[in-house]
């Protein structure tokens, strides 16, 4: 460790030693770490972070306790070949995360394929296997290009058009919002939305934006999603999906542009605890090879953008602190899970579209909720589908060898493929805490913790998005100006 992370104190173990160094930092005036942040995870969340208080001045040094940046949304390597922890689509409304890649030099020209709003099912001859819905390929105001893509769409009757309609006009009227939240499902009943809209659009969309079933969603949530997508103008609401791997979608960029500012980063290095100084100065105690060891060090200011599980366990354990209410709030959220299923076919093997909807029925073992090809986004990856599984802890239960050969079977009977139920190999990837179920009502915590200088980072905090990449972006930069006192 070197005085560019903060000052460093003598190892621990010695309480004259550290009680010496806290009287030096404190009494000489803390020159050496007056603009020195500590960012604490190297998920999106505090990536975002690091790159904003380092675009403001700050000495940062972004900590992760893993050897890859990204947190749960990150680059892994498999005894197949490198692969996303999990495929993701970025839907409407990613205005920071667009602006922080450019800021950090990613290109989200090459770095994304753009598409516009759309929910396609393999089978659409209008019968019962699904529906093709997509948004006009001009710019329209909303909700003109809703209208247009309805007209066009297969696989809804008259009954499920007008329940669209009725339904997003509805949602405009009250300006996306609920006087009281309640589930998905009951929203949905409420406006009469008919079983058909339900099942090919309603229930696929609230898995995929918010991980969490329609029975159990918040409605509040699901609106502001809607409000971003099916209510902004086509350009506003086009989908995004990443053509690099994770890591290398922002995560590594923002990196080399923290470096680059006079900032460093240090995977594989773990903060253990954190203590105050006089109100003043944060102590972290931090473990790993990548620091040799168990080292404190002081930083003026602390960003927390760990998982919640491991936020809360770092703000109990702060001596003499009352962190009672940011603990619960974080406890109290629910992990949800997300599973994807590789599955790697002959390089020639490939779907007419990027990416189709499918229709799940977990009762039959159809687990699949989307199909993405690989290959369309990334040549070197020819021949590989990545099918998703949202809110996933039934599917995750699974043999990993059984789920992986129902999801072939599933592909191959929905695309009438007999090819595509005989993979070459397969790779089951399961993030148990991938998110937080959005349910009615939920409180989510702040990014200020009522401590000075010590702030929340992450896709939990409170937002009226669920936890996506956008949400974890967002919070970066707010995190971000807290500290930095706007």
């Amino acid at each position: 460790m070197s005085v560019a992370d903060g000052a460093v104190a003598d190892q621990p173990g010695s309480n004259a030693a550290d009680n010496a160094a806290e009287k030096r930092l404190v009494t000489k005036g803390d020159s050496d770490i007056s603009r020195s942040v500590a960012v604490i995870g190297g998920g999106w969340a505090g990536c975002t972070a690091a790159v904003e208080l380092a675009r403001a001045g700050f000495k940062v040094t972004l900590f992760e306790a893993a050897r890859v940046l990204g947190g749960r949304a990150r680059r892994i390597e498999t005894d197949r070949k490198l692969l996303d922890n999990g495929q993701h689509i970025l839907l409407g409304a990613y205005r920071e995360t667009l602006r922080v890649m450019q800021l950090v030099g990613v290109d989200p020209a090459q770095a994304l394929l753009k598409l516009p709003l759309q929910m396609r099912y393999p089978r659409v001859a209008g019968g019962p296997g699904g529906m093709d819905f997509v948004a006009p390929a001009l710019p329209l105001p909303a909700p003109l290009h809703l209208a247009v893509a309805l007209l066009r769409s297969q696989g809804l009757d008259r009954a499920d058009k007008l329940s669209l309609l009725r339904f997003s006009s509805t949602a405009r009227w009250m300006g996306w919002q609920l006087h009281q939240d309640c589930t998905v499902a009951e929203l949905l009943e409420r406006y009469d939305q008919t079983p058909r809209l339900t099942r090919l659009l309603w229930r696929p969309l609230c898995l995929a934006a918010l991980n969490t079933p329609p029975e159990r969603a918040s409605a509040q949530v699901f609106l502001a999603v809607l409000r971003d997508s099916l209510g902004a103008r086509r350009a506003a609401s086009d989908m995004l999906v990443p053509r690099v791997d994770l890591s290398a979608l922002l995560p590594e960029a923002a990196a080399k542009y923290i470096e680059a500012n006079g900032g460093s980063v240090r995977t594989g290095a773990k903060v253990q605890a954190l203590r105050s100084i006089e109100g003043r100065l944060w102590q972290a105690d931090i473990s790993g090879a990548a620091v040799g060891g168990m080292w404190s060090t002081y930083f003026n200011g602390v960003v927390v953008a760990t998982g919640p599980n491991q936020a809360a366990a770092l703000l109990h354990g702060i001596a003499g602190c009352d962190t009672s209410a940011a603990c619960a709030s974080l406890i109290a959220l629910e992990p949800e899970t997300i599973t994807t299923v590789y599955l790697q076919f002959a390089p020639d093997i490939r779907l007419d579209l990027p990416f189709y909807a499918l229709l799940d029925d977990a009762d039959n073992h159809e687990w699949g909720q989307f199909v993405f090809d690989r290959g369309q986004l990334d040549p070197a990856q020819a021949g590989l589908l990545a099918v998703v599984i949202s809110a996933s802890a039934s599917a995750a239960a699974e043999q990993q060898d059984l789920l992986a050969e129902a999801v072939a079977v599933q592909l191959a009977v929905a695309f009438q493929r007999p090819d595509l139920g005989r993979p070459q190999w397969f790779k089951v990837i399961t993030e148990k805490r991938a998110t937080h179920a959005s349910t009615p009502g939920l409180v989510r915590p702040a990014n200020a913790t009522g401590l000075p200088g010590l702030v929340l980072a992450g896709d939990y905090t409170a937002s009226d998005y669920p936890a996506t990449i956008e949400s974890a972006v967002r919070s970066g930069v707010a995190a971000a100006r807290l500290l930095n006192g706007a």
